[in-house]
């Protein structure tokens, strides 16, 4: 997405509303770190270029696959993740260039 796109008042409200729940946020915040964060967690496929699998941020949250499914949908509805499937699994990881512009987009307001 260019800058134009994400400076559009609706695409920034989508990605306020994804992060302003506080467990989608908790899970940005881990995949940030996605080796560190999900150490314990024994990799489907290369964490830097797919993510991470859906099942272990699941683990990791304890929260029912579900409700993570209903998660990771919405970030990637804000523009906030990107998902690939490897196999049977759909990995996610973080939209650094998009966060990179939505974050451009939040400085030029204030």
């Amino acid at each position: 997405m260019d800058d134009e796109v994400v400076s559009r008042p609706e695409e920034m409200l989508e990605a306020f509303k994804a992060l302003a729940n506080p467990v989608r946020l908790q899970i940005m915040q881990w995949l940030r770190n996605a080796d560190e964060e999900f150490a314990a967690y024994e990799p489907i496929a290369d964490r830097r270029v797919v993510g991470v699998c859906v099942s272990h941020i699941q683990a990791k949250s304890g929260l029912a696959q579900s409700t993570v499914s209903s998660y990771m949908a919405a970030l990637e509805r804000a523009g906030l993740v990107r998902s690939t499937r490897v196999g049977k699994w759909t990995h996610y990881r973080r939209d650094e260039e998009r966060l990179r512009q939505l974050s451009a987009a939040v400085a030029a307001l204030l």
